[in-house]
């Protein structure tokens, strides 16, 4: 069955209530158990203490601005990749690197505020998006979430994962947020991650990723895919572009991901200067959202937004895949404020 097809199975389960849909089948269920725990084993089950605190105000050098100038209200929901699991340092987190970058492009200050949680599944949002939402006085601006690792090593049914990410999304939605979901990252570049798990964690993270992409899509977010980006870097530079407990992103690591979402995050402010009719020559277009959504799960770095109304094939999709900005770390610093 094509990725496509799997993957628009396992969003319409998540919207008409369906939960049945496995991503593994059931004789491989034991081989894979077996592996995890050696892999978890061998990682030493993640990094140790709680990852460095980021939120505050960025762009120092558009502070003296802030008095007429309302600064961007940017929020940072997920699991422990958005929370900076792995750094020591605020300025070395995503969301910190993201704000940093978002306040350069916009030439605003930026208030960030993140309730990312280590561990966190999809059926964490319901929380997180909350406390983001329990202020009526600050309503984000715009969203990131970066969810689905934890869904795949726990085995959440992926309907029930998309389910829960769609209805964040449709509540940020709803209160008038800008969202931009990093999807699930390929599982299958962890370094001691072994043969079969390394295929099967590979082949269920995109499939994840492109089902995540449909919901989201169809809530009016956008998502860009973490998976292959980031795959092919990590399988050739393991040491550089992991952390320390070899399953956390390095310092690196989250730079390389945050260069990606970046662009996305600008271009749902409508920062962003490039146009947004698709470049031929860099292989964007239209398609039928499941079709990009399983290209996109492919081709790391690819954006997917909400482009036509439903027609014949389905609802529509623009894939793009958009020039990535380096971000400079000695700016990603927050202000008190």
């Amino acid at each position: 069955m094509s990725r496509a097809r799997v993957a628009r199975r396992i969003a319409a389960g998540a919207a008409y209530g369906g939960g049945g849909i496995g991503l593994l089948g059931a004789a491989t269920v034991g081989v894979v158990l077996a592996e995890v725990q050696l892999a978890k084993r061998s990682v030493g089950g993640g990094a140790h203490g709680d990852p460095p605190r980021a939120d505050g105000r960025y762009g120092r050098a558009f502070a003296d601005r802030s008095a007429s100038c309302e600064p961007v209200r940017f929020a940072m929901l997920g699991d422990s990749t958005a929370a900076g699991q792995g750094v020591h340092r605020a300025r070395q987190t995503p969301a910190a690197l993201l704000a940093s970058g978002l306040a350069a492009v916009a030439e605003r200050p930026v208030d960030l505020r993140n309730v990312a949680l280590p561990g966190a599944q999809s059926d964490d949002l319901d929380r997180q998006v909350t406390l983001i939402l329990s202020d009526p006085a600050w309503v984000p601006d715009v969203c990131v979430v970066m969810i689905g690792a934890n869904d795949v090593t726990h085995r959440m049914p992926p309907t029930r994962s998309v389910r829960h990410l769609s209805a964040a999304v449709r509540r940020l939605r709803t209160a008038g947020a800008e969202v931009v979901v990093g999807t699930c990252p390929d599982l299958g570049t962890v370094e001691n991650v072994y043969q079969p798990l390394r295929w099967m964690a590979r082949r269920v993270s995109r499939q994840l990723a492109a089902a995540q992409t449909i919901g989201v899509v169809e809530q009016g977010g956008r998502t860009v895919s973490l998976g292959d980006l980031l795959g092919p870097e990590f399988y050739a530079n393991p040491r550089e572009l992991f952390g320390p407990d070899n399953y956390h992103p390095s310092a690196e690591g989250y730079a390389t991901a945050a260069m990606a979402v970046l662009p996305t995050l600008c271009a749902a402010l409508g920062l962003w200067p490039e146009e947004e009719r698709p470049d031929v020559s860099r292989r964007e277009g239209f398609l039928p959202v499941a079709r990009a959504a399983a290209q996109a799960a492919s081709e790391g770095g690819t954006e997917v937004t909400a482009a036509m109304p439903t027609g014949p094939r389905g609802p529509w999709a623009l894939l793009k895949r958009r020039r990535r900005r380096r971000i400079q770390t000695h700016e990603a610093s927050p202000l008190p404020h």
